[in-house]
C-alpha cells in the first residue's frame, strides 16, 4: 500500500504543477486586460463613451497587441472577450486572438491596447461560431473620444463594432479593417477546464471555475458599466429638470373673485345691509 502512494503522490504533483503552469498565462493576460481596462476608464477624457458601454453586447480588451512592420506588416495579440447576459450583467470572459496583416512601406514594431465594443449580436454570434474578419464580416469605426464623445454617439451608430487603441498613452480611435478576431481555444480549455466551448463559457456552463484573475476582468466591466448607466441617468434627470425650468410657464384665465370665493368657501352669514332673495323650487 505504502509502495503504490509513494509512486501515486509524485503524479498528483506533477499533475497539480501542470495546471497551475498552464494556467499562469491566461491569468496574466486577464490581470493585463483588467488594468487596461481600469485605466482607460478612470480617465473621464478618454474613457469609453457611456452609452457605448452601456448598450455594447460584447466587450474585448486585447492588452499589448505588437504590430510589426518592414514592407508587409502584421498584427497579433491576445486578450479577453465578455458578453452582455440577458439581466444586464456580464459573462465570464473567454479567451480570444487577434491577427491581421497589411502592405506598404512601413517599419518599426509599436505595442498598443486595443478595446472593441460590439453593438450588435449578430457580430457577436459570427466570432463565438468562428474566424471573424473585422470590416468584411462586421463594419468597424473609429470610437469617439474627448469631450465631444457624447454627443458623438447620440446619433445612431451605424457600424457594429467600435474600436479604440492607446498607444505611448494616447487613446484614440482605430481602424482594424482586416483584421481577424477568433476563439483561442487552447487558452480557454487551459482556464476553464477540457471541453470548454465559448458559448459555455459565456452561458456559465463550463466545466472549469476560473481563476480570480480572470474573474476580477468580469467584476472591472460590472463596475464600469454601472458607473457608466448612472451618469446615463443623472445627465437625463438634469436634462429634464433644465427643460421643466426653462419651459414658458402657462397662462392661466382669470377667473372672478366673488363667485371663486362663493364656491371654494362654505356658508356665509348675510350681513345686516343686505338682503338677499331666493326662489324655492316649486315656486314661482
Amino acid at each position: 500500500m505504502f509502495r503504490s502512494l509513494r509512486f501515486a503522490v509524485p503524479l498528483i504533483v506533477m499533475f497539480i504543477a501542470t495546471q497551475a503552469v498552464a494556467g499562469a498565462k491566461e491569468d496574466e493576460r486577464a490581470r493585463h486586460a483588467a488594468q487596461v481596462l481600469s485605466e482607460i476608464q478612470q480617465i473621464p477624457e478618454t474613457s469609453i463613451p457611456d452609452k457605448l458601454l452601456d448598450e455594447a453586447k460584447a466587450i474585448v480588451v486585447i492588452p499589448d497587441t505588437i504590430k510589426a512592420g518592414l514592407l508587409v506588416g502584421g498584427r497579433r495579440g491576445h486578450g479577453l472577450m465578455s458578453v452582455k447576459l440577458a439581466d444586464g450583467t456580464w459573462s465570464n470572459p473567454a479567451f480570444i486572438k487577434l491577427t491581421g496583416g497589411s502592405i506598404g512601406f512601413q517599419a518599426g514594431v509599436q505595442s498598443a491596447d486595443i478595446i472593441l465594443a460590439f453593438l450588435g449580436d449578430r457580430s457577436v454570434d459570427g466570432l463565438v461560431n468562428g474566424r471573424f474578419t473585422l470590416g468584411a464580416d462586421a463594419a468597424v469605426a473609429a470610437g469617439p473620444v474627448g469631450r465631444n464623445a457624447a454627443a458623438a454617439t447620440d446619433g445612431q451608430f451605424q457600424s457594429e463594432i467600435v474600436s479604440w487603441s492607446r498607444a505611448r498613452g494616447l487613446f484614440a480611435g482605430i481602424a482594424l479593417d482586416g483584421a481577424v478576431l477568433q476563439i483561442d481555444d487552447a487558452a480557454n480549455l487551459a482556464a476553464y477546464g477540457p471541453d470548454t466551448t465559448p458559448r459555455m463559457i459565456f452561458e456559465g456552463r463550463a466545466t472549469g471555475h476560473p481563476s480570480n484573475d480572470i474573474v476580477a476582468f468580469r467584476d472591472r466591466l460590472e463596475e464600469a458599466s454601472y458607473a457608466a448607466r448612472e451618469m446615463r441617468r443623472m445627465r437625463a434627470a438634469r436634462s429634464t429638470t433644465a427643460a421643466a425650468e426653462t419651459a414658458p410657464a402657462t397662462a392661466t384665465p382669470t377667473q372672478p373673485a366673488e363667485p371663486a370665493a362663493a364656491e371654494s368657501q362654505g356658508f356665509q352669514p348675510v350681513s345686516e345691509n343686505g338682503i338677499r332673495t331666493e326662489q324655492l323650487d316649486g315656486n314661482p
